[in-house]
């Protein structure tokens, strides 16, 4: 199978991990913001272990290799243009954040749907990463940032389909449309692992703006959305098992 198959592959089973995430609606119909608040730091711990982990360090290796001393400036120049781009997006499209509230332009659309386009904006940039970890054609370390990324998305699948039920949506609707948030993430997997086989060059920028890109999404947008609760202590020790574990899961198939 092309890396092309498995990259694209990979980023749809991270973004499906979505729709597995909001199965508890049909169990319960309110997740306590104690909770929401633990699962959303492990995302984000898992997110800032992927991208020290498995996208900088890998993206200054192949830009020393391509590029002797030069590595380090490749990846800050693309870290930058990553989380520059993460901000326009931000700016030019209506959005709700868990917590936060609304940003963006003014828009008629329902609250539910603006809060579907932020997780959608924010599950780009993971399927991108995806794919351009697989494009470096390092199988492991491909396969470990999937996985990685298919963790973080499942409390933001259930994030999404919690709220749905209130609106009065059934059960496995708000499932499906849960589900559906992640399925922007093949489309940056195709996008990422496409470019860097083409052309093999690209690699340590690709990671690069993809790491710039996930750094922002948890900075801006995850680690405050868990601290507006009253329950930033619960959230840190999310943020560091989650590091952990992705940190581990990355030494184990990196």
């Amino acid at each position: 199978m092309s890396l092309v198959m498995i990259g694209f592959l990979a980023s749809l089973a991270a973004g499906l991990a979505s729709g597995l995430g909001a199965l508890p609606v049909l169990l319960f119909k309110k997740i306590s913001d104690k909770v929401m608040s633990t699962m959303l730091g492990g995302a984000a711990g898992v997110m800032l272990a992927a991208t020290s982990f498995s996208l900088i360090v890998p993206g200054i290796k192949s830009g020393n290799e391509l590029w002797p001393e030069w590595g380090i400036y490749i990846v800050v120049a693309g870290m930058l243009a990553g989380a520059i781009f993460l901000d326009r997006v931000d700016k030019w499209l209506p959005h709700e954040h868990f917590f936060a509230g609304q940003e963006g332009p003014d828009s008629s659309l329902r609250r539910i749907w603006l809060f579907i386009i932020a997780i959608t904006i924010h599950n780009f940039p993971e399927g991108l990463a995806v794919g351009v970890g697989f494009g470096g054609g390092d199988i492991g370390a491909g396969t470990s940032l999937a996985i990685g990324i298919g963790l973080q998305n499942m409390p933001e699948g259930l994030a999404v389909a919690m709220p749905l039920l209130g609106l009065g949506y059934s059960r496995w609707k708000a499932i499906g449309i849960g589900t559906l948030t992640g399925l922007v993430e093949p489309v940056g997997g195709l996008l990422g692992v496409g470019a860097v086989t083409v052309f093999h060059p690209v690699l340590p920028l690709g990671l690069a703006f993809a790491a710039g890109a996930m750094l922002f999404v948890i900075s801006d947008e995850i680690i405050p959305e868990t601290h507006r609760k009253g329950k930033s202590r619960v959230a840190t020790f999310g943020v560091m098992v989650g590091f952990v574990i992705m940190m581990g899961m990355d030494n184990l198939l990196g």
